[in-house]
């Protein structure tokens, strides 16, 4: 490991089309440094790595038993970051991956357990809920501008990603869908902001068994469903605050909302990236008395998760993004499934989170809060 004043040092296994969002980000934060590269197909990984000004490049194996390594973002295939993951752990690496943090409770708990075995740290995505935007909505909640949470309503509805996208099979096929799409952001935002689930109530539809490509050299082509694509679910919060969320691929109609009511008001949430205003309505207003709050704090984006991961393990903190947030969110999620197949009835949720902190106006990306002054390769 590097030494305490020293940038933690990271490398990337996986140099798919995500790799350059973390590769941009990582390669210009002062606290850290990208020592290496490694994918299945090497010259993808060789090539990512000269674009960025990264000295090694090669295959998982062979980084991992790099010593010049701190910390792995594991930008994999979902299928494979369980793997992927502990095989960094058993290396001795802190761990960062996208989402989810397995496909299933086992694989997913088997990564935290090992970490927890190996003395090392797991986070993991999305960090969008570092970011500026959402943020400010914490900050503010936290500070009681509304008062005490009691509601949250969340909607995510859409016509589906099949009239864009030019392969959207994967999108529609088992562990995918609105609910495992775009959940995880939803999901993680509401444990963020308002703590632990303990049970959820869901229902879900599959109007259309097939859908048909709209874009592409394979538009016009049918395809199975494999998923529900329109999911409704009734949440409970370990402190009291209840929750309706929508997650569809089924309306023409586009919209997101993410809104937080308290005893003394209203809070909307911007949940579609880093950055945004938040909207908030105190207590005596009514519909046009909404106040804009501009997000306040330095931008990030993409992969300022592994940063503030890497900051806290210096600090001998738990990252806010931590994996154990990511594990609850991943069983909130399961549990919506399971509930849809036992045809609503109330899961309960058997594991928990840790309450998440806000990060301070102050908190800069873009600082070097560690001391040595050697530049990046």
């Amino acid at each position: 490991m590097s030494a305490a004043t020293d940038p933690t040092r990271v490398a990337i296994i996986g140099a798919g089309n995500v790799s350059d969002e973390y590769l941009r980000a990582l390669t210009s934060y002062p606290d850290l440094t990208v020592t290496a590269v490694a994918d299945l197909d090497t010259a993808r990984a060789q090539a990512q790595a000269e674009k960025y000004g990264v000295a090694v490049s090669g295959t998982a194996t062979e980084i991992l038993n790099r010593d010049d390594v701190d910390l792995v973002v594991n930008l994999t295939i979902p299928a494979a970051h369980a793997e992927v993951a502990l095989a960094a752990i058993e290396a001795g690496k802190h761990v960062w991956s996208e989402k989810p943090l397995g496909l299933d409770r086992k694989s997913a708990r088997s990564v935290l357990d090992a970490a927890n075995a190996r003395g090392v740290v797991v986070g993991n995505a999305p960090d969008t809920i570092l970011g500026p935007a959402i943020q400010t909505s914490h900050r503010l909640l936290a500070g009681g501008a509304i008062g005490a949470a009691r509601t949250v309503l969340t909607l995510m509805q859409g016509p589906g990603p099949d009239a864009w996208h030019p392969r959207p099979q994967f999108l529609f096929a088992k562990g995918a869908g609105p609910l495992f799409d775009i959940g995880p952001y939803y999901v993680s935002t509401l444990v963020q902001l308002l703590g632990p689930v303990v049970s959820v109530s869901a229902v879900g539809q599959t109007p259309r068994a097939e859908r048909v490509i709209g874009s592409g050299p394979e538009a016009g082509t049918s395809f199975p469903v494999e998923v529900s694509t329109h999911v409704s679910v009734l949440t409970t919060f370990a402190s009291g605050v209840v929750g309706t969320s929508v997650y569809s691929f089924d309306s023409p109609v586009q919209r997101q909302l993410f809104e937080v009511s308290g005893a003394d008001g209203t809070l909307e949430v911007p949940v579609s990236g880093f950055d945004g205003p938040t909207r908030l309505l105190q207590d005596g207003g009514d519909d046009g008395d909404w106040r804009t709050v501009p997000a306040e704090g330095v931008p990030s984006g993409r992969g300022v998760g592994v940063l503030e991961m890497a900051r806290a393990v210096r600090a001998g903190e738990r990252p806010r993004a931590s994996g154990e947030l990511a594990y609850h969110a991943l069983d909130v999620m399961l549990s919506i499934e399971d509930s849809i197949a036992a045809s609503g009835a109330t899961v309960t949720i058997e594991s928990s989170a840790p309450l998440v902190r806000p990060i301070p106006v102050e908190w800069d990306p873009t600082a070097r809060t560690t001391e040595n002054r050697t530049e990046q390769k």
